[in-house]
């Protein structure tokens, strides 16, 4: 927790603050009731800054109401940096995520910290912003996994941003052998996905309605499948 209030603290001291407050309704127990018990509630707040001088930074962090009586259930912290001081348009790209939550009856478990270290090149394509990385990543299990990952980020706004698509997909391997007792005995690597792609449609000048789809392979389960969940969201923007 002093490490989210540290991130705040930063976030608030930040000029030009260019930030969104996203109200999310997830219907993936109605979709796929045999692995999630409820559909829940989730709050994101995301800060974005760019200065194509010296690089980018984004905090995202993702609160899901899917606890006992819809309480707090999980925690999800990410913060990812580019930086460049060099000609070349290649930036330094440094990525961090972990997290923590609750589960039944009561007791804690963390979203293992994962660290990236790599290279990051951001363009426009017909006017859609991209931006593609590849980095190393550093996974604490209790037994560390050291693997590459690719991420790729979107961004197009239709009719004066009216209507907004963006997302991201993240890419990784990661060991089998977690050093956990249910992972003991398995060998070798697993490729993990996961995918973001969102809609949105401007109401008012802050605020938007639109749809969040989470893609998941190897992240919820470890059977070979992909599990897709569309939200309901509000969108503000401040």
């Amino acid at each position: 927790m002093k490490t989210i209030l540290l991130l705040c603290l930063l976030v608030s001291a930040l000029p030009n603050q260019a930030q969104q407050l996203q109200l999310h309704y997830d219907f993936r127990h109605s979709i796929d009731p045999g692995l999630n018990k409820q559909n829940f509630a989730s709050l994101t707040f995301e800060y974005f800054k760019s200065n194509d001088s010296s690089g980018s930074f984004l905090l995202k962090m993702q609160t899901d109401f899917n606890g006992e009586t819809n309480n707090i259930g999980q925690l999800f912290v990410q913060v990812s940096k580019n930086l460049r001081y060099w000609r070349p348009k290649i930036y330094l790209s440094l990525l961090y995520s972990g997290g923590l939550g609750v589960a039944p009856p009561s007791y804690g478990y963390y979203l293992t910290n994962s660290f990236g270290v790599g290279a990051a090149y951001p363009f426009q394509w017909k006017g859609a912003w991209l931006s593609a990385s590849v980095n190393y990543r550093y996974t604490t299990f209790l037994k560390p996994s050291h693997d590459p990952q690719l991420t790729f980020y979107f961004g197009k706004g239709f009719f004066q941003y009216k209507l907004m698509l963006a997302g991201s997909f993240v890419g990784w391997s990661e060991n089998r052998n977690q050093g956990t007792d249910l992972t003991r005995s398995q060998r070798g690597k697993k490729i993990a996905f996961f995918a973001d792609p969102q809609v949105w449609v401007k109401i008012t000048k802050t605020v938007s309605v639109g749809s969040r789809a989470y893609l998941y392979y190897h992240v919820l389960t470890p059977e070979n499948r992909l599990q897709i969940y569309p939200t309901l969201a509000l969108k503000n923007q401040f």
